[in-house]
């Protein structure tokens, strides 16, 4: 992979917690000869810890506006979802190295808030993407997600990277 990705990383919050800052900002120092990373964070929805069903549909309704407006029409849409198909690192080298060779060379990366991404941004995803069928923290999910793309620039190079 010898081209430089667009990655463009939507995540639903801002990071308060100062150790998972540190983390991203180390991460994103790492992939500045591999990727040019644009982060957007657009703003999570107050709500109170029970919500009806069409409470929750509403929210996520809401926060789906906010990362739709900042997608922009040539980017490959790459959404993380429990429902996702799951990859081996290297397949998502291979998933990156492939997208890159045949033009989708910006790569938009979304992550939900704590009730998951709404119909209308997974119906704009060309991809769904599952790190595991285990619930993570999404501010959390930034961190491993950056650190999942690094590793797959690695290996696309030939670069060692540990494992």
């Amino acid at each position: 992979m010898g081209r430089i990705l667009r990655i463009h990383l939507i995540a639903v919050g801002k990071i308060k917690e100062k150790y998972l800052q540190m983390g991203i900002e180390e991460y994103r120092k790492r992939l500045a000869s591999y990727a040019n990373l644009e982060i957007t964070e657009v703003k999570e929805e107050q709500a109170p810890e029970e919500l009806s069903t069409k409470e929750e549909e509403q929210v996520k309704d809401r926060e789906g506006e906010r990362i739709l407006a900042h997608l922009r029409p040539d980017e490959w849409v790459v959404s993380l979802a429990i429902s996702g198909k799951s990859f081996s690192s290297e397949e998502l080298a291979k998933y990156l190295d492939d997208a890159a060779t045949y033009g989708r060379s910006r790569i938009a990366f979304i992550i939900g808030g704590s009730l998951g991404l709404s119909g209308k941004v997974l119906s704009r995803s060309d991809l769904l993407l599952s790190f595991s069928r285990m619930t993570f923290p999404h501010q959390l999910m930034r961190l491993i997600l950056l650190e999942q793309i690094y590793r797959a620039c690695k290996i696309n190079r030939g670069e060692t990277y540990h494992k």
